[in-house]
Protein backbone atom coordinates (compact mmCIF):
# COMPACT_ATOMS: atom_id res chain seq x y z
CA UNK A 1 0.00 0.00 0.00
CA UNK A 2 3.24 2.09 0.84
CA UNK A 3 4.16 1.51 -2.45
CA UNK A 4 1.36 2.78 -4.37
CA UNK A 5 0.60 5.91 -2.16
CA UNK A 6 4.12 7.02 -3.18
CA UNK A 7 4.12 5.95 -6.46
CA UNK A 8 0.71 7.78 -7.03
CA UNK A 9 2.55 11.12 -5.48
CA UNK A 10 5.67 10.79 -8.10
CA UNK A 11 3.59 10.79 -11.25
CA UNK A 12 2.87 14.67 -11.77
CA UNK A 13 0.65 15.18 -14.77
CA UNK A 14 1.93 18.67 -15.54
CA UNK A 15 4.34 17.24 -17.70
CA UNK A 16 1.53 15.42 -19.92
CA UNK A 17 -1.17 18.59 -19.70
CA UNK A 18 -2.32 19.90 -22.67
CA UNK A 19 -2.40 23.41 -23.24
CA UNK A 20 -5.67 25.57 -23.97
CA UNK A 21 -6.08 26.45 -27.30
CA UNK A 22 -9.13 28.90 -26.22
CA UNK A 23 -6.72 30.57 -24.41
CA UNK A 24 -3.78 30.81 -26.93
CA UNK A 25 -5.87 31.92 -29.26
CA UNK A 26 -8.13 34.46 -27.52
CA UNK A 27 -6.83 35.16 -24.44
CA UNK A 28 -9.33 34.12 -22.11
CA UNK A 29 -10.45 30.70 -20.38
CA UNK A 30 -12.41 28.66 -21.23
CA UNK A 31 -15.04 26.33 -19.48
CA UNK A 32 -12.80 23.46 -19.12
CA UNK A 33 -10.00 25.74 -18.05
CA UNK A 34 -8.82 23.96 -14.94
CA UNK A 35 -9.42 20.53 -15.33
CA UNK A 36 -6.83 18.99 -15.61
CA UNK A 37 -4.98 20.26 -12.93
CA UNK A 38 -7.15 19.71 -10.90
CA UNK A 39 -7.52 16.11 -11.30
CA UNK A 40 -3.23 16.52 -10.78
CA UNK A 41 -4.10 18.21 -7.88
CA UNK A 42 -6.86 15.36 -6.81
CA UNK A 43 -3.99 12.62 -7.32
CA UNK A 44 -1.81 14.63 -4.76
CA UNK A 45 -4.53 13.91 -2.09
CA UNK A 46 -5.31 18.53 -2.49
CA UNK A 47 -9.00 17.97 -2.19
CA UNK A 48 -9.74 21.51 -1.49
CA UNK A 49 -7.34 23.24 -3.77
CA UNK A 50 -8.48 20.58 -6.39
CA UNK A 51 -12.30 22.26 -5.85
CA UNK A 52 -11.28 25.84 -5.86
CA UNK A 53 -8.99 25.23 -9.02
CA UNK A 54 -12.15 23.36 -10.96
CA UNK A 55 -15.02 23.26 -8.99
CA UNK A 56 -16.92 21.03 -11.47
CA UNK A 57 -14.62 18.33 -10.68
CA UNK A 58 -16.66 16.61 -8.18
CA UNK A 59 -19.96 16.29 -9.75
CA UNK A 60 -17.82 15.32 -13.25
CA UNK A 61 -16.30 12.00 -11.03
CA UNK A 62 -19.62 11.43 -9.70
CA UNK A 63 -20.99 11.40 -13.05
CA UNK A 64 -18.27 9.27 -14.72
CA UNK A 65 -18.53 6.78 -11.32
CA UNK A 66 -22.50 6.79 -11.92
CA UNK A 67 -22.45 5.66 -15.99
CA UNK A 68 -18.82 3.30 -14.83
CA UNK A 69 -21.33 1.38 -12.38
CA UNK A 70 -24.52 1.61 -14.44
CA UNK A 71 -22.46 -0.84 -17.28
CA UNK A 72 -22.49 -3.77 -14.43
CA UNK A 73 -25.36 -2.56 -12.20
CA UNK A 74 -28.59 -1.78 -13.67
CA UNK A 75 -30.46 0.69 -11.29
CA UNK A 76 -34.69 1.03 -11.34
CA UNK A 77 -34.36 5.41 -12.35
CA UNK A 78 -30.88 5.28 -14.37
CA UNK A 79 -32.27 7.46 -16.78
CA UNK A 80 -33.19 10.08 -14.18
CA UNK A 81 -30.32 9.35 -11.72
CA UNK A 82 -27.71 10.53 -15.08
CA UNK A 83 -29.92 13.28 -15.75
CA UNK A 84 -30.15 15.25 -12.99
CA UNK A 85 -26.18 14.06 -12.35
CA UNK A 86 -25.54 15.90 -16.22
CA UNK A 87 -27.42 18.58 -15.20
CA UNK A 88 -25.94 19.26 -11.75
CA UNK A 89 -22.06 19.03 -13.82
CA UNK A 90 -23.78 21.29 -16.48
CA UNK A 91 -24.48 23.77 -13.95
CA UNK A 92 -21.48 23.77 -12.09
CA UNK A 93 -19.40 24.06 -14.85
CA UNK A 94 -21.80 27.42 -16.23
CA UNK A 95 -21.89 28.57 -12.91
CA UNK A 96 -17.91 28.58 -11.97
CA UNK A 97 -17.13 29.73 -15.34
CA UNK A 98 -19.48 33.12 -15.37
CA UNK A 99 -18.13 33.44 -12.08
CA UNK A 100 -14.94 33.29 -13.14
CA UNK A 101 -15.34 35.42 -16.11
CA UNK A 102 -17.07 37.88 -13.54
CA UNK A 103 -13.84 38.42 -11.38
CA UNK A 104 -11.96 38.76 -14.03
CA UNK A 105 -13.60 41.64 -16.07
CA UNK A 106 -14.20 43.36 -12.72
Amino acid sequence: MMQLKLTIFAISLKDYMLPCLNKKLFGLDCPGCGMQRSVDLLLHGRFVDAFHMYPAVYPIIFLLLFLTTNLFVKFKFAQQIKLVLMLITAGTIIVSYVLKMNNLFN
